[in-house]
Order: C-alpha cells, then structure tokens, then sequence
C-alpha cells in the first residue's frame, strides 16, 4: 500500500495543479492530480502526447473537452479517456468553476513540468508568455504542442 502527502498547489495562470499521487510512488505505473479551472478561464493549447494516456474524471462544473476536432462535456462523475497522440485541449466556457482529476498512465508527468511551465507564465510581464518557451517545456516533458 503506498499513500503519499498531499503536494503543493501549482498555479498556472488561472489553472490551479495538485497531485496526489506521482509516478514514483506507483512504482511509474499512474499519476494522478487534480485540477481547478475558473469560470471563463484562459486555459492551455492544444497538444497530444505520445509517451502516455489520460482519463478525465470530472468532480465539479464542466469543462469542453475537444479531442481531434470533436468537442465533449465532461461534468460530475464523467469520464473521458484521451489516447496517446491525439490532440487535445479543454475550454471551461461556462459561468461555474471546475474540478477534474486527472489520471496518467503510465505515470510518467509530474509535478515538474507545472512548475516549469509556471515559471514560464510568470516571466511574461508584459503581454503572454513565450510560446516557443512553453512549447520547449512541454517537449521536454513528453507533450507534444499542436500545429
């Protein structure tokens, strides 16, 4: 039986990340955070990756999943299952904030890669954040940013 502490909240602009299981505690078989997006938040772009898959279950309000083309609304006690490679992206485009929890298999991102890219949100003083910078973080970390 493994249980681990819960971890720090990362903040990403408007995004709030928490995990409460890494990859190393599962012996690299699962991550799993969870995750806030407010009401009209701006949220990530569009990106696949090809290393892991993602399930999405939904705790709180309803986010707009769109996968290859294709949107979908997860709300309470839905879950969307997001392969490797396919290109993905969410919108909370509703007047009600949102709570998902985020399942990785195998559990290869962690914690880091939402502090990096953080840090990269927060260097941006004037105007939005370097894409080429977070398009590096995210290749470094097995995502890979849409075209």
């Amino acid at each position: 039986m493994v249980t681990t502490p819960r971890s720090e909240e990362i903040r990403i602009g408007q995004l709030a990340i928490r995990f409460l299981l890494q990859g190393e505690a599962s012996g690299g078989s699962v991550a799993l955070f969870e995750f806030d997006v407010p009401a009209q938040a701006r949220v990530p772009a569009a990106h696949s990756h090809d290393g892991y898959e993602e399930t999405i279950y939904g705790l709180e309000g309803m986010l707009t999943w769109t996968l290859d083309g294709r949107q979908t609304d997860v709300g309470p006690g839905e879950v969307l299952y997001i392969p490797r490679g396919v290109v993905h992206r969410f919108d909370n485009d509703h007047d009600v904030d949102a709570k998902m929890l985020a399942v990785v298999t195998p559990g290869v991102l962690g914690p880091e890669y939402f502090r990096e890219m953080a840090a990269v949100v927060e260097a941006a003083t004037v105007g939005p954040p370097d894409p080429a910078a977070l398009a590096e973080v995210m290749r470094h970390h097995g995502l890979t940013p849409a075209p």
